[in-house]
């Protein structure tokens, strides 16, 4: 699994919803693909954004993470309580449902609750499961210090799992691809070539930082 920067997440997730025209279906994102990391959003785009939407997505953020490190376990993104199936797919689908219709409150209350799990994590989708076998930093990944041990923990990974292990290329041009792709910055554009704003023209409030923190 790899994780980014909560702070930097949320300024390349708006851009990226940008970039697709805040696209709400898959055939409507993939209609605006090459749009992607071509320029910068409107600054005023993103404060906009932020204000009305940070706070649930620093939820999200926190939730993703809790999904894979726990294997599927339902949880409410919101509160991040334990919750019932009912609650579980009506979360995974926010374009049909309104926040205050989620509100686990409203939906779960006071009931029992019996953890349980995605079912494609135990009904064989995900081989061996959701929980990773690494986790990766994506700071670590581009940093010119860090960056190849980086990325032999990933391609250890793979050369001890019997189904890629055969398929890898050899641990000696594992550092070139490395640099290749990162120094180099050869093949397929990325955030890092997006054109524009620096990290420092976005600001969070107080409020957000916290939330952040917390998550």
């Amino acid at each position: 699994m790899m994780i980014r920067n909560i702070r930097r997440s949320m300024v390349e997730y708006h851009d990226i919803l940008w970039d697709i025209g805040y696209a709400k279906t898959w055939e409507d994102a993939t209609l605006n693909l090459q749009n992607l990391y071509s320029k910068a959003p409107p600054i005023e785009d993103f404060f906009a954004w932020r204000d009305m939407r940070v706070l649930d997505e620093c939820h999200w953020y926190g939730w993703f993470i809790d999904y894979w490190m726990e294997g599927g376990l339902m949880r409410d993104i919101f509160t991040h309580k334990i919750t019932t199936p009912e609650h579980w797919y009506m979360l995974m689908m926010p374009t049909v449902y309104t926040r205050a219709e989620l509100d686990y409150d409203l939906v779960v209350g006071d009931k029992t609750v019996t953890p349980s799990y995605d079912p494609h994590c135990n009904n064989g989708d995900v081989t061996d499961g959701c929980q990773p076998v690494a986790i990766v930093s994506a700071e670590k990944l581009r940093d010119y210090a860090e960056g190849p041990a980086e990325t032999a923990k990933i391609a250890n990974v793979l050369m001890n799992d019997q189904r890629t292990g055969q398929y890898l290329i050899s641990q000696e041009a594992w550092d070139c691809i490395w640099e290749e792709l990162i120094v180099k910055n050869k093949g397929l554009k990325t955030v890092y070539q997006r054109p524009g704003f620096v990290e420092s023209d976005y600001n969070f409030s107080a409020e957000m930082l916290e939330e952040m923190i917390l998550e």
